[in-house]
């Protein structure tokens, strides 16, 4: 079979051209690290190693949220934690107000004491994050939460929000406690109403609870105010007349405290002994505000003629009983908060165990076998040295070299 000079000269190059392309295929892998650096390389691998780090890059991400709700989270428990113990702190005050060996200008002391933790714990509610975002506000964390009216109450600026986080594929945790939630909606103690005691209160007596125990049969649907007074029926015992906004009275006879006031589906049940003449009104309220409850305190604590009168005495037992309410709805916030920092730990783990399994399985797909690669390599080189001497020659070869 005849050969062209041509067709011998095409193979040659081919030849050579292969063996450069192997050639630096093997130098771009030990370069990179890297077995397959293009689809080419391996395209059953290529379409792994895409899938692998779609998911760490996923992962990632997820990491990075967690950073970010664990930094916030971890604020707030301990902001909460500060604000669990002023609030304490007030109770302490209120019982060391309320001795009667203290002079009035010491009474006014542990009022001004009192006005400064609630100073303090309004600033504590009114916190940043590292990014100046207010973070007992909501959704509206450009907003100041908390601050002081003309009357001195503290009212709420923010909403009820809860920021999410994405921490996991299809799993959000919360990652702020809203200061409505955290600091004015504690449990009143009491139960659906608040009783304010009357400035000539004589019988030394108080509200233990009012609740709505038959919704079915209270009317209006609204809750409204009901006044309690007691009169002396003229045989020495005392009746109950239970007058509700509209001027509707109902009147108990004979009243006996060791048994609960029942009417419109409310039970209302009180401690101790009133007298005739006594009276008191209940007010709608089911949650109360720990910010009024302490401005409550301090007027009460300013008032010389009330703090040991029976007056006094029971709306202090209230003050104290809403306060410790108080204290457990920050203990409950911040129990949250603790619950979602601990789900966040244990997603950063599971992330953290993912992100190791994928690396494992894209090392096995694309590193490089150095010495496996190295040999290799010396083997194309030998061969295209080769190739290429072999081409020089027979490309150089002419008839005139034999004539």
């Amino acid at each position: 079979m005849r050969i062209s000079t041509a067709q011998m000269f095409n193979q040659n190059i081919n030849s050579v051209l292969n063996k450069q392309s192997a050639t630096s295929k093997l130098i771009d892998q030990i370069a990179s690290g890297k077995r397959v650096n293009t689809a080419g390389d391996d395209p059953v691998a290529a379409i792994g190693i895409d899938n692998l780090n779609q998911q760490n890059a996923l992962v990632d991400q997820f990491m990075k949220n967690i950073d970010y709700a664990t930094n916030r989270l971890a604020l707030t428990e301990s902001k909460l934690g500060t604000a669990e113990t002023l609030t304490g702190s007030v109770r302490e005050q209120i019982l060391r107000a309320v001795n009667g060996s203290l002079s009035d200008s010491e009474r006014q002391m542990i009022a001004d004491e009192l006005k400064g933790t609630l100073e303090e714990l309004v600033s504590v509610a009114n916190t940043k994050d590292e990014s100046g975002n207010y973070m007992f506000s909501g959704y509206e964390t450009g907003n100041q939460p908390f601050a002081f009216d003309v009357a001195g109450n503290v009212v709420y600026s923010g909403d009820s929000g809860v920021r999410q986080a994405i921490v996991a594929s299809g799993v959000t945790l919360g990652t702020n406690v809203p200061g409505d939630s955290a600091f004015m909606k504690a449990v009143n103690p009491l139960g659906d109403f608040s009783a304010n005691y009357s400035a000539g209160q004589v019988g030394d007596f108080r509200v233990l609870s009012a609740k709505i125990t038959n919704p079915a049969g209270h009317l209006p649907v609204v809750p409204e105010q009901y006044t309690f007074s007691f009169t002396d029926n003229g045989v020495g015992v005392l009746d109950l007349t239970v007058t509700d906004s509209a001027g509707t009275a109902q009147v108990f006879t004979n009243f006996d405290a060791s048994n609960p006031v029942i009417f419109n589906g409310i039970e209302v049940t009180i401690d101790g002994a009133p007298v005739a003449g006594d009276s008191f009104t209940l007010s709608p309220q089911t949650e109360i505000s720990i910010f009024d409850t302490i401005n409550q305190a301090i007027t009460l604590v300013e008032d010389p003629n009330k703090v040991n009168t029976p007056e006094g005495k029971a709306e202090l037992a209230q003050v104290l009983n809403n306060i410790d309410s108080g204290v457990n709805q920050l203990s409950i916030a911040r129990g949250e908060a603790g619950n979602s920092l601990k789900q966040i730990e244990r997603y950063s783990s599971t992330h953290v165990e993912e992100k190791l399994v994928n690396s494992s399985a894209l090392s096995l797909l694309e590193d490089l076998d150095y010495a496996s690669a190295i040999t290799e390599l010396e083997k194309q080189q030998l061969a295209l040295n080769a190739v290429s001497s072999v081409f020089s020659k027979v490309g150089s070869t002419t008839l005139f070299d034999y004539i």
